[in-house]
């Protein structure tokens, strides 16, 4: 069992490592969209778009629901804007680690050498 979640979760990680597949689960935490709302707001081609909406589908990460001529795509779970929360505050929490050592640098650059006896 342990094994078959390890194995989840690097599939599912695996699923979430492209940047416009991040923007568009963000784009998505927002409410459903179809392809065109979210190729407009991303700024890229219907094709990028298209093909990241694939990938997230197979994985089971978003669904697609027809209106008419249009798909309307949602978040499969919920907890994926939980996900994207937590990432969020990981990537702040590096920012924060690195000002902190930025500023010790600075600060030991601007205090005067000592004197060697």
């Amino acid at each position: 069992m342990n094994l078959e979640m390890q194995q989840f979760k690097a599939e599912f990680f695996k699923a979430l490592a492209h940047p416009l597949r991040i923007r568009i689960l963000e784009l998505l935490a927002e409410g459903d969209k179809n392809v065109n709302e979210i190729q407009t707001i991303v700024g890229s081609e219907g094709s990028a778009v298209s093909q990241q909406l694939t990938i997230l589908r197979a994985k089971n990460i978003v669904s697609g629901t027809k209106e008419g001529n249009k798909v309307i795509y949602t978040l499969k779970d919920p907890m994926i804007i939980e996900l994207l929360a937590v990432a969020r505050q990981i990537f702040n929490n590096h920012l924060v680690d690195t000002i902190t050592i930025l500023d010790k640098f600075k600060e030991d650059e601007e205090e005067p050498s000592m004197p060697k006896n």
